[in-house]
């Protein structure tokens, strides 16, 4: 008996621990990551679904955990999306995405946002089962764009940032509603 009890002991103790990363559709991201010195942590994990494929994971990280996508935009803070694809995906669909996000979610957009937008899209490459994109928005620098792990430029300023980061979480996220929830950590 004193056995069972010890083993009852241990589960309880595992179940309680913190969790160190997230996982979904078979991906692990770490629960933070440093910017510059300064940690973020993962807010939430998205599965991107396109009919019935699964397309890519991707994880928000922030300074602190927000569900609340207005006030994540508003606050020039370093912000960072990795999205781990599940499948290939070529250049020209991940940039159809990008444009169709700029529209839906930065009515009335400038000219310099498109030009920014235009710029992200020259550093895009065809995307295969896990590779990663990973966007890291960083104050007063910019947002450096990383492709298949290498560094691939900076790009823009807080706008920018702003509207990129709103194809996931802005009022009109590509992804889907559902997609922008689970970003933000929302519990249904």
């Amino acid at each position: 008996m004193a056995r069972h009890g010890l083993i009852a002991l241990v589960l309880v103790c595992l179940s309680a621990a913190p969790i160190l990363a997230g996982t979904l559709a078979g991906i692990t991201l770490p629960d933070g990551m440093d910017v510059n010195g300064q940690q973020l942590v993962l807010n939430g994990m998205a599965l991107r679904k396109k009919v019935v494929f699964k397309v890519y994971v991707a994880g928000l990280y922030l300074t602190a955990k927000e569900q609340d996508g207005e006030k994540v935009l508003a606050a020039d803070k370093a912000r960072c999306t990795v999205m781990h694809f599940l499948r290939s995906v070529s250049a020209n669909q991940v940039n159809d995405a990008w444009f169709e996000g700029l529209q839906a979610n930065t009515p009335g957009y400038s000219p310099e946002l498109k030009k920014q937008f235009d710029a992200l899209a020259a550093l895009m490459e065809g995307m295969k089962s896990g590779d990663k994109l990973v966007f890291t928005y960083i104050p007063g620098t910019g947002t450096e764009v990383k492709v298949k792990g290498k560094v691939k430029g900076t790009l823009g300023d807080k706008a920018f940032a702003d509207a990129l980061f709103s194809c996931w979480i802005g009022k009109k996220p590509g992804p889907g509603e559902g997609f922008k929830k689970a970003l933000l950590g929302a519990k249904d």
